[in-house]
């Protein structure tokens, strides 16, 4: 097949690189101060770098996320699109839409999540360039060509991914609704992005992509590609997200992590499982496909 130059990719490899850089030099854990939010509740702010106008609480989150998006996603990106520059076809492709589907929900945490500052545009950018590509390299896979037969192990995998999600935030926000309080953790913020994208996006769509792999509809392959290969970055950021909270002072209890960073180190593990299953499943029967375009 012809080598493809993919312009998008490295726009996107240099935005991930510049922005995650940026935030990992932002650890200075000695500016922090304090201010009153929009609901009277003084905040400790972190006061250093990229994300000194970020609570104290959150800062150590968004640093712990760039630097697994700076030393993990982006090396795992580069290799992923000169795969499928050097031998393009419906696998790398699958590959390079899932790691741009990692870099889009990355993008969208830092454009809503972030409190603004000097690098908004660059957030766009990223944002921008992420969901077009998705787009883009999503039209050209051969959807009629892809082959998996789920089994049941994929199948509870995302019917548990899918519940966890959803009601893992719940009991928080419920709580707030019925005393009519503030989410304990709002801090300066307007809205819980993670609650946004876990509840109204991810967690549904596991649930979308069971539905269509049970329907034999090729597109719950494209989209079971996308999530597996969220799931395991999300379970690697977790590592570096609570390192970082750790250097910042925060006490994480036992309970926390074990509820928290444990169960999503957990859904990261079963999905790299099943994502090495996929592609095992997928190569057999794309192969004659090829080798017949080659010929």
């Amino acid at each position: 097949m012809e080598k493809e130059k993919d312009v998008l990719s490295i726009v996107i490899i240099a935005l991930l690189i510049v922005i995650s850089a940026t935030g990992v030099l932002s650890s200075d854990f000695s500016k922090s101060y304090e201010v009153a939010n929009q609901y009277g509740d003084m905040v400790k702010m972190y006061g250093n770098g990229i994300y000194a106008h970020d609570s104290y609480f959150a800062a150590p989150i968004f640093i712990g996320t760039d630097f697994m998006i700076l030393f993990i996603f982006v090396p795992l990106f580069i290799y992923t699109y000169f795969q499928n520059a050097k031998g393009s076809n419906n696998s790398t492709k699958l590959k390079l839409m899932s790691v741009y589907s990692v870099a889009f929900y990355y993008a969208a945490s830092l454009s809503f999540g972030v409190t603004y500052n000097q690098y908004h545009l660059l957030y766009i950018g990223l944002f921008t360039c992420t969901l077009f590509g998705l787009f883009s390299i999503m039209r050209k896979i051969k959807s009629e060509e892809l082959n998996y037969n789920p089994k049941k192990g994929i199948k509870v995998f995302l019917i548990l991914t899918g519940v966890a999600l959803i009601v893992a935030w719940m009991p928080e926000i419920i709580q707030t609704v019925i005393s009519n309080t503030t989410h304990p953790l709002i801090e300066v913020y307007t809205t819980s992005v993670t609650n946004v994208l876990d509840i109204g996006i991810i967690g549904p769509l596991c649930l979308v992509c069971l539905h269509l792999l049970k329907k034999k509809d090729k597109l719950g392959i494209i989209i079971l590609a996308s999530l597996l290969k969220a799931c395991i970055i999300v379970g690697i950021m977790m590592i570096t997200q609570t390192i970082f909270q750790i250097l910042s002072g925060y006490e994480a209890t036992l309970p926390m992590l074990i509820t928290k960073a444990g169960s999503f180190l957990l859904l990261g593990g079963f999905a790299l499982y099943f994502n090495s299953m996929l592609y095992r499943n997928l190569t057999p029967t794309m192969a004659p496909v090829a080798k017949a375009l080659e010929s």
